[in-house]
């Protein structure tokens, strides 16, 4: 089995555990993919251009690091209601109000908290699985701007994980 072929392996194991991790209330709006080859090569420049056109550098550098990645798993949150427990968290007086919120920009919002917090255990298990299978990774916000932006996540809110397998991991020690 060549590195190419254990790095995917490892990136649908990342799936299941993002898919498997824990939900508030069981209740799952958690979406993933495994990007590869053109696909993941196609975001790569697109973050690159992105950086470009907004004159922001790490965007570039993500881009590049995209490019020189193995695969790409991404993982968002997918259009949601508030939960009804009227918490406050996001920021209004209660899930009423927030079900006829909308905002765009980079994301969609508003996005409940603990939703987002579903979301967040589910990176960090898809994390922890590279990590256990010693896949160099790092959760990066700027690969879901782009991802959404190709139409590969329908999520309100995408994050990606780039995975390497090389002597040295790509993801740190990089230029600000």
């Amino acid at each position: 089995m060549s590195n190419e072929e254990a790095v995917i392996i490892v990136g649908r194991l990342m799936e299941l555990a993002a898919r498997t991790a824990p939900k508030a209330m069981g209740k799952d709006f958690i979406e993933t993919a495994l990007l590869t080859d053109e696909r993941k090569n196609r975001l790569g420049e697109d973050l690159i251009e992105i950086g470009r056109e907004r004159g922001i550098p790490g965007f570039q550098r993500d881009g590049q690091n995209v490019l020189d990645s193995d695969a790409v798993v991404l993982i968002g949150l997918l259009p949601h209601l508030g939960m009804g427990l009227d918490c406050g968290a996001c920021g209004v007086s209660g899930c009423d109000e927030f079900n006829t919120l909308s905002a765009s920009k980079d994301f969609q919002g508003p996005n409940c908290a603990l939703r987002l917090l579903d979301m967040g255990i589910a990176l960090g298990s898809a994390a922890k699985v590279a990590a256990d299978h010693n896949v160099d990774n790092r959760i990066m916000y700027r690969i879901g701007v782009s991802a959404i932006r190709l139409g590969y996540s329908k999520a309100n809110i995408c994050h990606g994980i780039p995975l390497s397998v090389t002597g040295k991991n790509i993801f740190f020690d990089r230029d600000r």
